[in-house]
């Protein structure tokens, strides 16, 4: 057995592996420091997980950037300390972070596509942690790397070795940086927001991972997650932050069963996981029996799509034989992970893409054959609003430009009426005038998001298609966007095609749903009665999946 390099003097092991006093942390911009973490103090114990929950900005990254000698060059600790192991750290070079990082703290970061060096394979990604500890030997080495891959449940590891980041799936190139990060068999793994970018599924495969390596070794885990949901579910102990000081510190079910903090209580409210069913199937029933919903305004019949993928290998059948209707002022989900085919539905509904076979009416229109002036105009009532609102937004255009550019190329009104269209828009995603003088990098993400959405209004559609358009967001942010669209459905019966692989959020916000997997419809119905008996195994797998179970029997 090669014995690992990680010795450093005065490493305590009977010390708690994290104890923070009094800190306080402060960035460096054009008008001088802005203190953006105000006497923060917790301490976390071997075996134990720690989550730090909160919104964007509440300091939960810069906290956990601190424990490593990560802070952005611009910041410094101004106040209080960090013990790490009996350590006293708070005011350690880059030189001595090197000692301390890999060999007793490892880190998972958030976006597994960005984290990886591309132009290295796996193998020598892995490998390069350890070579830096004076792991052993090369074929040592090579050996931990495999048993490594094998530890974090990657399958064929002997090829996986020789491969690219390129070549792996998201929840693959995540499951290599927890390898990594558990390489040197640290007393601390730091896992900043690392299922985030996650289909749930992968996401409980991952969380799981890390469970599993806390209770073999004893290594204290400290998550920072703006989902609470999680935290109930993974924590031991729990912190919430807003704006760089702690609202609530205490046990997971002190905390979320019994919240002292309005904050608290706010975040808990608005986490669609914790939340009870919105409808019952009878009402649902009674809605697609009114007038009001009875006429379907998106039809999608047997709807095939074929990728071609090279010569010689066949098509890809990304999406096969699906069929579903959207009904005028009502949500249709389609849910899955990814690869799933639904944002190729998405994008055939929009005309983006021509199917392989089956057809598609949006308002009696086939979106299949239109061009033209016919597909131009039935596109004026179909929208869409996607993901990401800092790509969809055009960075050079101010607010205005944005909302009144649309009506521009369709030639509605004139421009005093245009205007005063641009002004409603914005009025109704509750943005104030003054926004329009704004660009997309002066604004929140959650503001971003309701410009995306007051530029699909301001054509007055009767069809938008959500293409996760709030899985990016805090669970407040989420939540104040989830009730602008329900109020803009009942205020102008706008339909809407909802498209997501969070079930939680879709329970919320759909009266019907579709779950796909690989393509295929497994399952279609009123989404009350698709989550109280779930009919395909693959749905059970995706209704287990949620996070939250340890915290709806505390707060329900």
């Amino acid at each position: 057995m090669i014995q690992v390099h990680k010795q450093l003097p005065h490493w305590d092991a009977a010390a708690p592996i994290v104890e923070v006093d009094g800190l306080s942390i402060a960035y460096r911009g054009r008008g001088g420091e802005v203190p953006v973490l105000h006497d923060v103090s917790f301490s976390l114990e071997r075996g134990n997980t720690l989550t730090l929950v909160g919104e964007s900005g509440s300091g939960k990254t810069t906290t956990a950037q601190a424990l490593i000698g990560l802070l952005a060059a611009n910041g410094r600790i101004v106040g209080g300390s960090i013990r790490l192991g009996g350590l006293d750290v708070t005011d350690w070079t880059p030189k001595q972070w090197l000692r301390l990082r890999g060999a007793h703290i490892g880190l998972v970061p958030q976006d597994p596509h960005n984290s990886l060096n591309p132009v290295k394979r796996i193998g020598d990604s892995l490998a390069e942690v350890m070579n830096l500890h004076r792991f052993g030997s090369a074929p040592a080495t090579r050996r931990r790397v495999i048993e490594l891959l094998e530890r974090v449940q990657i399958s064929e590891p002997e090829l996986r070795v020789r491969q690219y980041p390129h070549e792996l799936s998201g929840g693959m190139k995540q499951r290599v940086l927890i390898a990594s990060a558990i390489a040197m068999r640290p007393a601390l793994i730091i896992a900043d927001e690392p299922t985030s970018a996650l289909d749930v599924t992968v996401q409980k495969t991952i969380l799981d991972l890390l469970d599993e390596l806390r209770e073999e070794s004893g290594t204290a885990i400290l998550l920072v997650t703006h989902e609470l949901a999680v935290a109930a579910d993974r924590a031991t102990h729990v912190i919430v932050l807003k704006n760089g000081r702690v609202q609530e510190h205490g046990e997971s079910a002190q905390v979320l069963g019994q919240p002292q903090a309005a904050y608290t209580r706010a975040l808990l409210a608005d986490a669609p996981a914790l939340s009870a069913a919105v409808r019952t199937s009878a009402d649902v029933q009674a809605q697609l029996a009114s007038p009001q919903h009875a006429e379907p305004v998106v039809v999608v019949n047997d709807l095939v799509q074929v990728f071609s993928r090279g010569r010689g290998q066949g098509g890809l059948r990304a999406v096969d034989t699906v069929s579903f209707e959207v009904r005028r002022g009502m949500t249709h989900a389609l849910v899955g992970e990814s690869g799933s085919g639904k944002s190729t539905i998405a994008r055939a509904v929009m005309a983006f893409q021509k199917p392989t076979a089956g057809g598609i009416l949006v308002e009696g229109v086939d979106m299949t054959t239109a061009s033209g002036e016919p597909l131009r105009q039935a596109r004026r009532r179909l929208q869409m609003v996607y993901q990401n609102p800092f790509g969809s937004l055009d960075p050079r255009q101010s607010v205005h430009q944005t909302l009144i550019e649309p009506m521009r190329n369709y030639r509605i009104g004139s421009p005093l009426e245009r205007e005063k269209r641009m002004r409603a828009a914005l009025d109704r995603v509750s943005l104030p005038a003054s926004m329009a003088a704004k660009r997309p990098h002066e604004m929140s993400g959650g503001q971003r998001q309701r410009v995306a959405i007051a530029r699909a209004l301001v054509l007055e559609p009767t069809v938008l298609v959500l293409d996760e358009a709030v899985s990016a967001l805090d669970v407040t942010v989420q939540a104040s966007i989830l009730e602008l669209l329900a109020e803009v459905q009942r205020e102008l019966g706008t339909a809407y095609l909802f498209i997501s692989h969070d079930l939680a959020v879709v329970r919320q916000v759909a009266q019907t749903v579709t779950v796909l997997s690989h393509g295929v419809a497994v399952e279609s119905g009123i989404t009350e009665d698709v989550f109280a008996a779930p009919q395909h195994p693959y749905t059970v797998t995706l209704l287990d999946a949620i996070p939250g179970r340890g915290a709806r029997s505390l707060v329900g």
